[in-house]
């Protein structure tokens, strides 16, 4: 018995190195990186409408650089946000995908410009923080 107690021990130890590893959540990408994922093919690395696939939309992709500009100078966050996430308000939107399901994540408490803190997808707030980052002035 005596000699199966360090072997008990180790194969103890391992199973709960095991559990930490396991534990260890992924890594968030950043907004950057899930635009260059999800947005760029049509938006452009820049945000200006001009991705690979542009040309063969139906209809073209928004200047994400601008959106400040043409909402008076304030970058509408929640809008943004409801965009990419897929709500339309019950409009027929057929160009631009729902990418709720591919950015759902754990949620951080988000003012999106209303003065209201919401639980929000941390990836959907990096994403709409790094389009605000994009915006010309």
């Amino acid at each position: 018995m005596a000699q199966s107690l360090p072997i008990i021990s180790t194969f103890a130890a391992l199973a709960l190195g095991a559990c930490v590893i396991a534990a260890t959540p992924e890594p968030v990408p950043t907004g950057e990186q899930d635009f260059t994922d999800f947005c760029a093919s049509c938006h452009g690395i820049s945000g200006k409408g001009s991705g690979e696939v542009a040309a063969t939309l139906s209809k073209r992709p928004a200047d994400l650089t601008r959106l400040a500009r043409r909402n008076g100078g304030t970058f509408p966050t929640t809008q943004v946000m409801a965009k990419i996430w897929g709500y339309t308000g019950g409009k027929a939107d057929g160009v631009m995908p729902n990418f709720g399901p591919l950015l759902d994540s754990e949620t951080v408490p988000y003012d999106g410009g209303d003065g209201i803190m919401t639980p929000t997808p941390i990836r959907l707030v990096q994403i709409a923080e790094h389009l605000q980052r994009l915006q010309v002035k």
